[in-house]
C-alpha cells in the first residue's frame, strides 16, 4: 500500500471512529437531562434513591468467603486438576482457565475452598486491589481473592460484577498498608450499595452489555492505530530513501540496483557511508567514576528512544580536564546510533547544541565531514530498507545483540543531489507531523473512552439509565411481590430467611445430665 493510500486510511479510520464515540457521548449526554428529571420525581421519599431502590451492603446480596495457599514446601500440592486462581488471572470478564492447579489433598489441608462457576472474585492485596472477574469455571481461590456467590433471589452475577467493577476507585481509596495496601472481607462486606428491584437490576446489566460492547468495540479501533502508524513511518522513509517519495518531483523513473541492498533512481549515486564521514567513534568504559548530580550531560542508550533524542530521566558527568573521554563530546548535526542491548540500531540526530555532552559505551556518535546530508543520512540509519536493516543484519550476540564500529563503517546507500534531498526531508517532516497529529487525536480519544466507561458505569448504579424503563414498568418497582416488587422487599426477604436460618441451625441447651454424659453433642 502506497503512503499516500496509507495516510487516507488512517484519516478515514480515526474520522469514522470519532464520529461513533461522538455519538455515543451524545446520546448518553442526552440521557442525563431526562434521567436527572425522572431521579428527581421518584426519590423524595427514599433518601434520593430512585423508586423502588434501597441501600443495602455487599454482604445482603452475596456470600462471601475468600481461599487460601497450599504450601508452597509440598510440590505434590500443585500437581492436580483444580483450578487454583491467584490475583494476577484476574482483570478479563470472565475467568476461564488458571496459571496453576492443585489437588483435593492440597485443599484439605489448606484453607484453599471451592467457588462455584458464576461467583465473583475480587482482589484485596497490592497492586491488584479491585480487580474484578467472574468465575467462569468452578474454582478455588488464594487468600489474596475475595469471592462473592450472588445470592439468587436478591441479585445476579452480572449486576453483582458490573457493581465491583464500578466501586475499583472506592476499593483502593481503602486499601491501608504501605507497599502492599489491603482491603479486608469484612470491609467488602460492609460496602454499601444502592439496590435496585430484582426486574431493574436485570435491565442495567443489559444495558451495561450493550453500551460496554460499543466502548470496546471504539477501543479495538483505537488500539489497532498505533500499529497502523508504526507501518506507517516505515513506509514513509522506505520511499524517501529509494526515491519514491519524490518519484513525481524528480520526472526520471529510470530505477537501478546502483548498491547490493536496495534500488534506486539512476540519478543518484552509491555511497559508502564511511567516505561521508569524519569519524565514528563510541563512549569509553569506567564512566562510572565521573557520575555525578550535575555537570555534564551523559548519553545513554535509552536516552535515545523512538529514534529521537529523548532525555527524560538526564545523567550527569563531571570529567576532569584531561580525561580520554572528552574525545566524544557531542556537537549539533552529529548521528547517534545505540549499538548493543534491545535498543541496538536505534538513531537520533543532535538538532540543538547540547554545549558539553558526551555518550556511552553503548552509543556510537557519526561525526560527518558536512552537515549538508545529516538530515537524510539520518533517514537513511532509520529506514527498515536501507541502513537499519544492513545494521540488524551485521548486529552480533543472541539475548544482547550488538554492533561494532565497523559495522556502521559498512552500511552503504544511495545519495541524491542536495535540492532533492530538501524536498525528500521536507516532505518526510510533514507526513511524520501527520503521524504525530494522529497519534495525539488517539490518545485524547482512548482518554475520553476510558472516561466513558467510568462514566457509564455510575450512571447506571445512580439508575440514570433506566429512568425510562422505571416510567414505562411501574409495576416491577413497586408490586407487592419479591420477584415483582422493590429492592426494599427484596431485601426484607433476605435478612427473614437468615433469621429462620439462624433459629433453625442454633442448637437446643442441653440439661445438666445430657452435658455431663454427652459432651460435645446436643439432644
Amino acid at each position: 500500500m502506497t503512503v499516500k493510500k496509507t495516510q487516507q486510511n488512517l484519516s478515514t479510520t480515526l474520522e469514522n471512529t470519532e464520529q461513533v464515540l461522538g455519538g455515543l457521548e451524545n446520546s448518553l449526554g442526552n440521557d442525563v437531562e431526562a434521567s436527572l428529571l425522572e431521579i428527581a420525581e421518584n426519590s423524595e421519599a427514599n433518601d434520593g434513591l430512585p423508586e423502588g431502590w434501597v441501600r443495602a451492603t455487599l454482604a445482603d446480596i452475596a456470600m462471601w468467603g475468600s481461599g487460601g495457599t497450599p504450601s508452597r514446601k509440598n510440590a505434590d500440592y500443585y500437581s492436580g486438576e483444580i483450578p487454583w486462581v491467584k490475583t494476577g488471572d484476574l482483570g478479563p470478564r470472565y475467568v476461564t482457565a488458571a496459571t496453576e492447579f492443585i489437588t483435593e489433598e492440597a485443599v484439605k489441608n489448606s484453607s484453599a475452598k471451592y467457588f462455584p462457576k458464576g461467583s465473583v472474585a475480587l482482589a484485596m492485596y497490592g497492586a491488584t486491589i479491585g480487580k474484578t472477574s467472574i468465575l467462569g469455571i468452578d474454582a478455588t481461590t488464594n487468600q489474596a481473592c475475595a469471592v462473592g456467590n450472588p445470592i439468587e433471589s436478591v441479585t445476579s452475577t452480572e449486576y453483582l460484577y458490573y457493581f465491583l467493577k464500578n466501586e475499583k476507585d472506592a476499593f483502593i481509596a481503602k486499601g491501608k498498608g504501605g507497599a502492599q495496601p489491603n482491603i479486608s472481607q469484612a470491609l467488602i462486606k460492609a460496602h454499601e450499595i444502592s439496590l435496585p428491584p430484582l426486574a431493574e437490576q436485570t435491565v442495567i446489566a443489559q444495558t451495561l452489555d450493550t453500551l460496554l460492547a460499543q466502548v470496546d468495540n471504539i477501543k479495538t479501533r483505537l488500539d489497532a492505530i498505533p500499529k497502523i502508524l508504526k507501518t506507517f513511518r516505515q513506509s514513509v522513509l522506505a520511499a524517501a530513501v529509494s526515491g519514491k517519495l519524490t518519484e513525481a518531483w524528480r520526472g526520471d523513473n529510470a530505477y537501478t540496483g546502483i548498491t547490493q541492498h536496495h534500488s534506486a533512481p539512476s540519478v543518484w549515486r552509491a555511497v559508502n557511508i564511511n567516505t561521508v564521514i569524519e569519524y565514528v567513534t563510541s563512549g569509553s568504559r569506567g564512566w562510572a567514576a565521573y557520575y555525578a548530580d550535575e555537570g555534564s550531560l551523559f548519553i545513554r542508550s535509552q536516552d535515545i528512544n523512538k529514534d529521537e533524542l529523548d532525555i527524560v530521566d538526564a545523567a550527569y558527568v563531571c570529567l576532569p580536564e584531561k580525561a580520554e573521554g572528552r574525545r566524544t563530546k557531542v556537537k549539533k548535526g552529529d548521528l547517534l546510533v545505540t549499538i548493543t542491548g534491545a535498543n541496538v540500531t536505534k538513531c537520533a540526530r543532535v538538532k540543538t547544541e547540547l554545549n558539553d555532552a558526551y555518550i556511552s559505551q553503548h552509543v556510537a556518535l557519526i561525526r560527518l565531514k558536512d552537515t549538508t546530508s545529516a538530515n537524510f543520512i539520518e533517514l537513511v540509519l532509520k529506514a527498515g530498507n536501507a541502513g537499519r536493516k544492513q545494521l540488524t543484519d551485521m548486529a552480533y550476540g543472541g539475548g544482547k545483540p550488538g554492533l561494532n564500529l565497523q559495522n556502521i563503517k559498512d552500511v552503504e546507500f544511495s545519495l541524491p543531489a542536495t535540492e532533492e534531498q530538501n524536498e525528500i526531508v521536507h516532505r518526510v517532516k510533514e507526513l511524520f507531523a501527520f503521524a504525530d497529529q494522529v497519534e495525539q487525536q488517539v490518545k485524547n480519544a482512548q482518554g475520553r473512552v476510558n472516561n466513558l466507561t467510568q462514566s457509564i458505569l455510575a450512571k447506571a448504579f445512580r439508575g440514570e439509565l433506566t429512568a425510562q424503563w422505571r416510567a414505562e414498568n411501574p409495576d416491577l418497582i413497586s408490586g407487592d411481590s419479591p420477584e415483582n416488587g422493590s429492592a426494599e422487599l427484596l431485601l426484607a426477604k433476605i435478612k427473614a430467611e437468615r433469621e429462620a436460618l439462624k433459629k433453625i441451625s442454633k442448637p437446643k441447651k442441653k440439661t445438666a445430665v445430657s452435658a455431663s454424659s454427652e459432651k460435645g453433642t446436643s439432644k
